[in-house]
């Protein structure tokens, strides 16, 4: 990991659909996180909120200060369009609105971010407030937010709204903070933040051949250049690699008692690992020696267990292939009385 270094504090990179982290720095020092606490906040809203449904902006929502979407007290808009102001122009007075219109007030929606954040395993996070003003209650670590950036990632809403450029809703023009969306090969979001005591903080995700990687750097004064210094180490040094692809024939199985002696084996799902060179995933299959017919296509026989360096790293569940039929076991009597009959033909 010592290939590539970074301006900040604290800084992560991380493949998105296989969780391998690809570079790590002081990744798990509490820090104060700004605005990319916003990710959270969307998140939260999409999986709790109603998309179409209409938010009366509050006074307190309008007021808020900092990064506006400029709202006015008693304005109603869609809960997506405020979601846009989030997370394009980094509305402070978005943020407040959005969990009042999901939760009722803020004090229950960051109950729900820090439930959310519990359920994802960001053990090192705690929330104060939507929007990332500094709080000595409201932190995370490098390692949380890469952590709640592949979780959010994988929400498809989500990555529309992160990756647009610019949008027009409701009269006003939104343009995203995120200067990597236009900088960086295949950058396909997140997040800025900035407040004086936190400093520049960023959390961005980038595609490139099919594979995701998600980067964090918290309090860094060069984040553009280290988060593109980051993707090209990053895919360059850790290509996914694709081990097995869903539907694949990947063995047989013994079948006793059915009018064939095997099925075939198929992969349920596909399976990619990001591998540096000279990295090779083992193969194991869990399977029992044999089958009772009758069998049904798409029944489960077993897994596939891919380990890399004698640790286990996933697993892929088989199917088999195809049905086989019980056979029919013809009584000695029968025969015998049939090859009399044959015989007098």
């Amino acid at each position: 990991m010592s290939a590539v270094s970074t301006s900040a504090t604290s800084a992560v990179l991380i493949d998105v659909d296989s969780g391998r982290v690809l570079y790590a720095q002081n990744e798990n020092a509490k820090m104060l996180i700004a605005s990319t606490t916003k990710i959270m906040t969307a998140l939260v809203a999409l999986e709790n909120g109603n998309l179409n449904g209409m938010v009366k902006v509050s006074a307190e929502a309008a007021n808020t200060e900092g990064s506006s979407m400029y709202l006015k007290a008693g304005e109603k808009l869609s809960l997506e369009t405020l979601l846009y102001g989030l997370m394009l122009c980094s509305g402070n007075d978005a943020a407040v609105a959005v969990a009042q219109g999901v939760a009722g007030n803020t004090d229950k929606f960051v109950k729900l971010m820090n439930q959310k954040a519990k359920e994802l395993g960001m053990t090192h996070t705690s929330f104060a407030n939507p929007n990332g003003l500094d709080d000595e209650k409201h932190y995370s670590t490098a390692m949380d937010m890469a952590v709640l950036a592949c979780a959010a990632m994988n929400n498809e809403t989500f990555a529309r709204i992160v990756s647009t450029r610019t949008v027009n809703v409701n009269g006003r023009t939104l343009t995203n903070h995120n200067k990597l969306l236009s900088y960086v090969d295949g950058c396909i979001g997140l997040k800025t933040g900035y407040t004086k005591a936190a400093g520049r903080t960023l959390v961005s995700c980038a595609r490139r051949n099919g594979q995701r990687l998600v980067a964090v750097t918290l309090q860094d004064g060069n984040d553009w250049a280290d988060h593109a210094a980051l993707y090209d180490y990053g895919f360059a040094a850790y290509p996914a690699q694709r081990a097995m692809t869903i539907g694949e024939t990947v063995g047989t199985l013994a079948v006793i008692g059915g009018l064939t002696t095997s099925v075939p084996l198929v992969a349920a799902d596909s399976f990619s690992w990001p591998l540096a060179q000279g990295e090779k995933l083992d193969i194991r299959f869990d399977l029992p020696e044999s089958l009772q017919a009758p069998v049904s296509a798409g029944t489960s026989a077993g897994q596939a267990v891919f380990s890399l360096a004698g640790k286990e790293v996933g697993r892929v569940e088989l199917l088999c292939g195809s049905d086989v039929l019980l056979a029919i076991q013809t009584p000695p009597s029968l025969l015998r009385r049939l090859r009399s009959l044959l015989g007098n033909g």
